[in-house]
């Protein structure tokens, strides 16, 4: 059986260029996001990390470069196919969850497949069942104002999972939270994402939490580097030039 290792890109990225007013915020950044593994993209602050994950997920349009998915240039698609992506092939997870805060954690998770056209019976119920996947079954009727940190992380991440994306974008998921917080969300998001083949493409600053990932990029002020540094206990690791 073939390793992330060996697996061919779903998602990739070349020559990418943005740039925000008078910033530079990427210079030519090229990455490949393999089926079914974890990247942990790491650099310091301010070096295009959450830039790179916006071109990435369609978020925003790179000025340069290119992002093909499934044969498709994701900087050429119109906003409505890449609304129809972001819904039903890609699953997004931010830093602070971005729940919406009038919904409960169940119709929290439970939008994006109303959105998609499921009845509301057949989405709270895989609502349900994500949010026990994620350990936060019995919180359905709390608001985002009634969680705490580690929750809501997890309801954010039950609500990218539960349309089974291709591809989940996670910008500085635990970067909210304390240690074991951080611990469970991690533990959560990796165990489901190899349960489901699901491809992560990571945004951190935190080498323990990079340390989840079959394979690490660092972004340097606005560029993947050249060296590369898999992670993972079996993983080959290639020292950085």
């Amino acid at each position: 059986m073939s390793s992330t290792h060996e697996a061919l890109p779903v998602l990739t990225a070349r020559g990418l260029g943005k740039t925000h007013g008078r910033t530079r915020a990427l210079r030519g950044a090229s990455v490949d996001l393999r089926a079914g593994e974890i990247l942990a993209v790491t650099g310091a602050s301010g070096s295009g990390k959450s830039t790179l994950l916006h071109c990435l997920a369609g978020i925003v349009r790179p000025d340069e470069g290119s992002v093909v998915y499934a044969e498709q240039r994701l900087d050429e698609l119109p906003e409505q196919r890449l609304s129809e992506l972001r819904r039903t092939e890609f699953g997004v997870v931010f830093q602070f969850g971005q729940l919406i805060p009038e919904l409960t954690a169940l119709d929290n998770v439970a939008l994006p497949l109303l959105l998609a056209g499921a009845s509301r019976k057949d989405s709270h119920e895989r609502a349900g069942e994500w949010l026990e996947r994620f350990g936060v079954r019995g919180q359905e009727e709390l608001r985002p104002g009634e969680m705490s940190g580690g929750q809501a992380q997890r309801v954010s991440l039950a609500r990218a999972l539960v349309t089974g994306p291709k591809v989940v974008f996670a910008d500085e998921p635990t970067g909210a939270l304390d240690s074991l917080a951080s611990e469970g969300v991690m533990t959560a998001l990796v165990h489901t994402a190899r349960e489901s083949g699901t491809a992560v493409l990571l945004i951190t600053h935190d080498a323990q939490v990079a340390a989840y990932a079959d394979r690490e990029v660092e972004m340097r002020d606005g560029a993947v580097a050249s060296g590369v540094v898999a992670a993972g206990a079996d993983a080959v690791v290639e020292v950085p030039r």
